[in-house]
């Protein structure tokens, strides 16, 4: 006897409802970005008025569980909210379900533009890095980054993890390859990003932005412009080594990379691009409020003075010590130093009288950094000198 349609919606609404119950139970559901979007989903293919009381109850037991989102996807090996949403498509068709969620999320100045589980290293480095979702691999690749890697990283999702790769990658034009390496998240839900990720750099999206050749459950990019993915296939070589966990032929890889590294690719003008600023040097420096430095360097004693004096010319205070963090450290708890240029100056001078009472060269203080221009007034013939130099 083939069973009816109702029995079919009766049966699947059970399922559904069950792993919902069990949703409940793992408190680490509560604020994970698939039950939230889980949820929404399955409210919006069911509508209330055709949900079994099951169904219902399930629906509003875990909606009152929720918790503000803490992470997107933790890459479970079961994941309770996606069987739920994979039985509701048995019903529903499969259009207008989505496990995790694929919401734009506000882009940030600078690089890399949008958060994510990651550890900037370099930005004129030509290789990134993706450990899939090794969280451990991707931190022992940071801590043993060369001058290379750019930046490393983990993918949990197929969907809104390789939207926010390709943008950020992409707001970095000296970034010409990516390493995917590390294991590829198989659980039941079915993201495969790896997977996902390399057959969107060999064959692209289709006409309705699926990643083609695909094989997680919603390989699907909503967010990101197709001109953008274009580019990003056109400009950087994604590597497989999908699965692989050996940190030699990852560094190996690596190497590879740099060693025919093509130069920054052309920026795509749809992205945010950290440009470099010139350098200058200022007009006139500010005088501090706190006061001045004198430094000395003592041959006979073998150590290093630095004096401090109110704007006043008083002498309030005198730090002795062999090293330039021994003269710094002090006198910044002491609060005799209120401006970051004054400090920046400091820090160079006691650096520069250090290295001299080792190797015996001359000590001269040096002028505070400023452009030579009589013509523009001062503060005063009497105003102290910027930074202590001796007048």
């Amino acid at each position: 006897m083939i069973p009816d349609a109702r029995e079919t919606r009766e049966k699947v609404f059970g399922e559904v409802a069950a792993q919902l119950f069990e949703a409940t139970e793992a408190k680490k559901c509560w604020p994970c970005g698939c039950l939230h979007q889980s949820l929404q989903t399955i409210e919006r293919a069911v509508p209330s008025a055709e949900r079994s009381p099951e169904l219902a109850s399930a629906l509003s037991a875990a909606t009152a569980l929720l918790l503000p989102v803490k992470y997107e996807c933790l890459g479970c090996q079961v994941c309770y909210p996606a069987l739920a949403v994979n039985a509701v498509s048995q019903v529903s068709g499969d259009t207008a379900l989505d496990i995790c969620p694929t919401d734009a999320v506000e882009v940030r100045a600078g690089w890399p533009p949008l958060p994510g589980n990651y550890t900037v290293l370099r930005y004129h480095a030509p290789v990134a890095v993706c450990t899939l979702t090794d969280d451990a691999l991707s931190s022992t690749l940071s801590r043993q980054a060369g001058p290379a890697m750019a930046i490393i990283g983990t993918l949990h999702t197929e969907n809104l993890g390789v939207e926010r790769l390709i943008r950020n990658v992409l707001a970095n034009p000296y970034i010409r390859f990516l390493v995917v390496c590390g294991t590829d998240s198989r659980q039941t839900i079915g993201h495969l990003p790896g997977q996902s990720l390399v057959a969107l750099a060999r064959h692209g999206l289709d006409d309705r932005s699926r990643i083609q050749e695909a094989r997680g459950k919603r390989p699907v990019i909503r967010n990101v412009e197709r001109a953008a993915v274009e580019h990003f296939r056109r400009t950087v070589e994604v590597i497989d080594l999908i699965d692989t966990n050996d940190l030699a032929t990852i560094h190996a890889m690596v190497k590879e990379c740099s060693d025919r590294n093509p130069g920054p690719s052309e920026t795509y003008v749809s992205e945010e691009i950290l440009s470099p600023i010139s350098g200058y040097i200022p007009i006139r420096m500010i005088p501090d409020q706190a006061g001045y430095f004198v430094v000395y360097v003592d041959r006979q004693e073998r150590c290093l003075f630095l004096e401090h004096y109110k704007n006043t010319g008083f002498l309030d205070g005198v730090i002795q010590g062999n090293t330039a963090p021994e003269l710094y450290s002090p006198a910044i708890e002491r609060e005799w130093i209120s401006r970051l240029d004054h400090a920046a100056y400091l820090g160079r001078e006691l650096t520069r009288a250090e290295h001299t009472l080792f190797t015996g060269e001359p000590f001269v203080q040096d002028a505070a950094p400023e452009q030579a221009d009589d013509s523009i007034p001062t503060q005063g013939k009497d105003a102290p000198p910027c930074h202590g130099c001796p007048t």
